[in-house]
């Protein structure tokens, strides 16, 4: 098994995580259960889907959990665009939340291509 805390792309994540959290905090209390609550959820999948992917045993079961983060990571995406246009988030927070999380995806991307499968 791995130690999922010795990655720097779960660090990230777990940063980047954070970071959504403290902005979504502004976020109307009427999308406490809308856009809130998906942005925190999908946000939260990167570092949590590279940490259970960190558990299996084999490099294929890993390469799922990390595939899955990438995906979050692009759901995450969308909604920090959403949220920008929705008037949620200023363009100048969304631009700095975007490019983190487009980093994210391509550590994955690469991070993915090093498992022997």
């Amino acid at each position: 098994m791995r130690d999922f805390h010795k990655y720097q792309v779960w660090q990230r994540g777990h940063l980047f995580a954070l970071d959504v959290y403290k902005q979504t905090k502004c976020f109307p209390k009427e999308e406490l259960f809308g856009m809130t609550s998906q942005l925190r959820r999908a946000s939260t999948s990167i570092p949590i889907n590279i940490a259970e992917g960190c558990g299996r045993r084999s490099d294929a079961e890993f390469a799922y959990f990390l595939n899955v983060a990438a995906g979050s990571a692009s759901e995450v995406e969308e909604e920090l665009r959403l949220s920008c246009d929705l008037g949620f988030m200023d363009e100048t927070v969304t631009a700095q939340l975007e490019k983190e999380v487009k980093e994210i995806k391509a550590m994955l991307g690469k991070f993915i291509e090093t498992l022997h499968l």
